[in-house]
């Protein structure tokens, strides 16, 4: 049977389950560096501080998080401020169902209209899932930091991967992700998710 997922704007009661996604990530593998669970209060702090300025998306179903996409400031300094690194969560038992191309489908234009030009992401050597994700997406590879990461005995090299989303001459100011979110109508995106084989 397939399933209704619609992709909208995290909502505080969601955290818990972006906390536990994030976490269950860095347990189980080396896509996500943290060594120790990170506090959900950590996540609920970043997202009171970022949310109004960088988009965090859910994929939902009935109710539950299956996934989740959000983006960030890359460096502090005002030059920066164009540029934005984009991370995405998906429910292990959900992968491989296009959820993550969904939350992209949605993020990537959403921060093309705030403003932004280019997107970053940080994919550790090999993790092929997720370098196709960002290749369909459009990112390209653009560098590597080698032996960026010591986790589960070993060295780790984090590739970066780059989608420029125009801009040329001076750019508009970023718009918050309210202004952007309402001008699209407010809603989310609904799709049907293929079953699970």
């Amino acid at each position: 049977m397939n399933e209704v997922v619609t992709i909208e704007l995290a909502r505080a009661g969601d955290l818990e389950r972006i906390t536990s996604l994030v976490n269950r990530a860095g347990e189980t593998g080396t896509a996500n560096f943290a060594t120790s669970p990170e506090p959900l209060e950590q996540w609920i702090d970043e997202w009171e501080r970022t949310s109004s300025t960088h988009p965090w998306l859910v994929a939902r179903s009935s109710g539950d998080v299956l996934g989740f996409a959000k983006a960030s400031a890359h460096r502090a300094r005002g030059a920066y401020r164009w540029t934005a690194e984009v991370s995405i969560y998906i429910d292990e038992e959900r992968r491989a169902r296009g959820l993550g191309t969904a939350l992209y489908g949605v993020l990537i234009p959403f921060l093309g209209a705030q403003g932004f030009v280019t997107l970053l992401a940080g994919i550790t050597a090999g993790h092929t899932a997720s370098e196709r994700l960002h290749a369909r997406a459009g990112f390209i590879r653009c560098g590597t930091f080698h032996r960026a990461g010591w986790k589960m005995g070993g060295w780790h090299d984090v590739g970066y991967w780059e989608l420029q989303l125009g801009g040329g001459l001076e750019p508009a100011p970023v718009r918050g992700v309210a202004e952007v979110w309402e001008a699209r109508g407010g809603g989310g995106l609904s799709l049907t998710a293929a079953p699970r084989r």
